[in-house]
């Protein structure tokens, strides 16, 4: 039987006054983050994004993914003794686990690999009297959700549970190459039926997938700005 995993999603933000530190000690401090990450990433799904030029509040974002909580939990101790770790923090933060979907056949116990330009994610709770619909009822409704859904091909949806595990009951992750897709995707479910039973699905967080050298090298502009963005 396929095994679950635990997901983490990690939002740095980086103090301004690391920017102005030395540009051998930046470099350091991105040294050791960046080892960090590769340890991990050698048995583990690891993913970075940039968050710079689309939040305030976040400039990087750690995709993390493991088969038991203890991974995960050791992986952010490392990180947490790297350079940069000291002039970070860690404005937003979700904890979830993979799960069989009860109205889809389409989940996934694993997250992909990357394979999108974009990820859209947001932390996701329903109503209580959504809870106190019978099961016929939920099904029947979710179903235009997800047929909604297939009218957007280019987005790509992983979704993860963190009942119990975290404030939220749901974290979704939307991954495109089109984030106009994604934009209309969004206006289109909320006139969906499934959509009255939404509590809340805020704060939304635009992020640009890359490799961990780009994503600290946009923390600075070293040495982003001599390269062509691609």
């Amino acid at each position: 039987m396929p095994e679950r995993h635990f997901v983490k999603y990690t939002f740095l933000r980086v103090d301004p006054a690391w920017r102005r530190l030395d540009p051998a000690q930046r470099a350091r401090d991105k040294r050791e983050f960046a080892a960090a990450c590769a340890d991990f990433a050698q048995d583990h799904l690891l993913r970075a994004f940039s968050l710079v030029g689309t939040r305030g509040d976040a400039d990087l974002m750690l995709l993390s993914q493991a088969q038991n909580l203890e991974r995960i939990h050791e992986f952010h101790v490392v990180l947490a003794q790297s350079g940069l770790m000291k002039w970070c923090e860690v404005p937003h933060s979700f904890l979830a686990m993979t799960k069989e979907s009860e109205y889809s056949d389409e989940s996934r116990l694993e997250v992909r690999p990357a394979h999108g330009r974009y990820l859209f994610v947001y932390p996701f709770v329903k109503t209580r009297a959504w809870y106190a619909l019978p099961a016929d009822e939920r099904h029947r409704i979710m179903q235009e959700h997800i047929r909604i859904g297939r009218e957007f091909p280019s987005v790509d949806l992983n979704t993860s549970y963190s009942f119990g595990l975290d404030d939220q009951e749901f974290v979704v992750a939307f991954e495109t190459d089109e984030p106009g897709d994604f934009l209309d995707l969004v206006q289109r479910l909320r006139t969906s039926e499934s959509s009255s039973y939404t509590l809340r699905d805020t704060p939304t967080f635009t992020c640009v997938a890359c490799s961990v050298e780009r994503a600290l090298g946009a923390l600075d502009g070293e040495p982003v700005a001599a390269e062509a963005l691609t």
